[in-house]
């Protein structure tokens, strides 16, 4: 018997309907449950053929258990090696290379400093030109962290007191300074399987319980013409990523659908906040991906989808050509690091020698913040105060 699991946290409506609509199928040798756990050791399989994951963002204990299980064999949605890896600087660059517009962004360095670092840390880094950062963003942009989502963090800005008073309160995040979008349409699109697409429009804009209630402004050939190259921009960006489960959100400006968030490998499904159909929709279509991957699982091997990044990387990798290794052993020295600290015994003092040995310097404890240029104070002009971060329902299950 082949099991199917879904490990999931607070949300209720879509677990319990994956598992009955998978087990109302009865697909003979399949059967599915939620995910239980026990005992969790490395290198054991964990008795699941397939799992569907919605928390282990949350949880690192269930992130570090389903690496396990997809090593020995259990095909996890989605593959949580490169969810891990992932985060949405890279995914707008790699958005760029597949050939879908992104809104111009910029990577801000951390406004404090790490734990455990000090100014040395940051000699590979210049001052950070917020002038030109204006003239390349323009206002309004947001502000948000590289990683992360559920709008956490996040501040639209539109002059530089504002910019400047959101980055004091990022302390170490590491944030994206990113071109706001004004649009006339807006979606939210689902992708499964890499093959399946379900386009809703969206409103951002409106309080979280009515961001469905909308519809699509473009019609005519327009609007057709908007939704096949919106479908277009899912698959690639989904293929690119290699997630199997997955929503992508595009803000349509004078008829181009621009990609602004599209790494939610654990969407909102509640059918509260979806409604009733787009719930249906995507209960059916995991229910069908699941069984799918089950079908096809093969016992002892990696069962995990990976993405065109990733299988282009791993082609074009450079290998040496056969040959004999080559090894050679250390010879034994006196432990140092750069900040001149030895571990090594003192030499015995001469008496000849009046003066005694300086102590080796020891490094100074982080303090202060990672510098950052601003423009001179004579041309900052009173603001009012920033807005609070927005807040919005999390696009990621809980």
């Amino acid at each position: 018997m082949k099991k199917i699991g879904i490990l999931f946290g607070q949300e209720n409506t879509f677990p319990q309907a994956f598992v009955d609509r998978v087990n109302e199928k009865a697909v003979d040798g399949i059967t599915a449950e939620f995910v239980n756990i026990e005992q969790v050791e490395q290198a054991v399989p964990c008795g699941y053929d397939v799992i569907i994951d919605r928390i282990s963002q949350d949880v690192p204990f269930y992130r570090a258990y389903l690496k396990n299980a997809a090593l020995t064999g259990t095909a996890v949605i989605n593959n949580a090696f490169w969810w891990s890896a992932d985060e949405k600087f890279f995914n707008n660059a790699l958005a760029v290379q597949l050939g879908v517009p992104v809104p111009k962004t910029l990577l801000l360095p951390s406004k404090a400093r790490p734990d455990d670092t000090s100014e040395n840390s940051f000699r590979n880094l210049a001052m950070f030109n917020w002038e030109r950062a204006f003239e390349r963003i323009g206002f309004p942009a947001f502000m948000k962290p590289h990683s992360g989502g559920g709008w956490k963090s996040v501040y639209k800005v539109d002059n530089p007191e504002e910019a400047w008073r959101a980055y004091d309160e990022t302390g170490q995040l590491v944030m994206l300074y990113q071109e706001a979008i004004e649009f006339d349409d807006y979606f939210r699109c689902y992708c499964l399987g890499g093959e399946h697409v379900l386009i809703m429009p969206y409103e951002p804009r409106n309080a979280p319980h009515q961001r469905y209630q909308t519809t699509m402004k473009t019609q005519g050939k327009a609007g057709q013409q908007l939704l096949d190259t919106i479908k277009d921009y899912t698959l690639r960006l989904c293929k690119g990523l290699g997630y199997d489960f997955n929503t992508v959100e595009f803000a349509v400006r004078d008829g181009v659908p621009i990609a602004i968030d599209f790494g939610n490998p654990a969407p909102d499904a509640d059918v509260n906040s979806v409604g009733p159909e787009n719930f249906e929709w995507v209960v059916e279509h995991a229910a069908q991906l699941a069984i799918e991957r089950a079908q096809a699982n093969q016992a002892g091997k990696t069962n995990l989808t990976w993405g065109s990044f990733v299988h282009d990387s791993v082609g074009t990798f450079p290998r040496k050509s056969a040959g004999k290794a080559d090894m050679q052993v250390g010879s034994a020295v006196n432990e140092t690091n750069d900040l001149g600290a030895t571990g090594a015994p003192k030499p015995a003092a001469k008496k000849a020698a009046p003066k005694k040995a300086a102590s080796a310097p020891k490094p100074e404890p982080p303090t202060g913040e990672v510098p950052v240029a601003k423009a001179p104070a004579a041309k900052k002009a009173a603001a009012p105060k920033a807005p609070a971060a927005k807040k919005a329902a999390p696009t990621k299950a809980k």
